[in-house]
């Protein structure tokens, strides 16, 4: 049986997606929008925003890069709680209107659209990469060479690396919201992967968050790893480090062992006399 389309327009499920609204450059001052927007049961709230923007008030502000959970940019405050609006289903959220808003302490540039200027300055303030005494490239000598990490060594900071920056963290951290140069939970988190990571032979990771504004200003709420998308725990994160910081824990990390591989031409020649 086919159903007429005024049939299907009557059995159409509808939600009310409350909006905030909001224009730095203007200085207009902010207010909620109200609209009634279609959805199925695996309508996400990035769908039904997109929508509004497609159909209804194209002026709405939102920023989204991949839908799939991976890039972190569709981060807001859906219902009270940081979410990320494409990994958000409609149906899950068992309400009749959805409230959409900026995340909290980020400074707002128009209506869902917030700055990470800050955010990624303290990220970069952890030197978020491997720093090793030599290069895992020689340029002295032919080759390659690579560092071996055994099964034990890589789950130390594993799942600390499945951080993808979308913020959530930042904004549910209680202590973010008051002391502005507090790192805060993700660059916290990510000094701890690099303090774990057997590659990495810094000797000043400690002293980067060894301040007054720094690791000892967290007080522990655990927020951060409640809206996680990832299932990281920054909370743990910054314990663990705080543990070796103050002599619990000991620090025995063996660096990893750097071992000489056959550069690809070799392999390839090698491989080619054989046949």
């Amino acid at each position: 049986m086919i159903m007429s389309n005024t049939a299907e327009n009557k059995n159409e499920k509808k939600i009310r997606l409350k909006v905030y609204r909001e224009n730095r450059g203007q200085d207009s001052g902010s207010h909620y929008d109200t609209f009634e927007v279609p959805y199925k049961k695996w309508t996400t709230v990035l769908d039904a925003l997109l929508y509004v923007k497609s159909y209804m008030d194209p002026s709405v502000a939102i920023r989204y890069s991949c839908r799939m959970a991976s890039c972190g940019s569709c981060g807001m405050k859906i219902n009270g709680i940081p979410k990320l609006a494409c990994y958000t289903k409609i149906s899950e959220l068992e309400t009749s209107t959805i409230e959409c808003e900026p995340l909290p302490n980020f400074p707002i540039i128009r209506d869902l659209v917030t700055d990470f200027s800050r955010f990624f300055d303290h990220h970069k303030s952890m030197h978020p990469y491997i720093e090793a005494k030599e290069s895992s490239v020689d340029d002295t000598r032919k080759g390659t060479f690579s560092f071996y990490q055994s099964p034990e060594d890589v789950d130390k900071y594993l799942q600390f690396s499945y951080c993808i920056k979308c913020g959530l963290c930042y904004s549910a951290c209680p202590t973010v919201g008051t002391d502005v140069n507090f790192p805060g939970p993700q660059a916290l988190a990510q000094q701890y992967r690099y303090f774990a990571d057997t590659r990495d032979e810094s000797a000043k990771r400690l002293d980067i968050v060894d301040d007054r504004h720094g690791i000892w200003r967290c007080h522990f709420a655990g927020s951060c790893s409640k809206v996680c998308p990832k299932g990281v725990d920054p909370a743990l994160g910054i314990q663990l480090l705080k543990s070796y910081m103050l002599g619990i824990s000991k620090n025995d990390k063996v660096p990893a062992k750097k071992i000489e591989v056959e550069s690809i031409d070799n392999r390839y020649n090698s491989s080619a006399k054989t046949e």
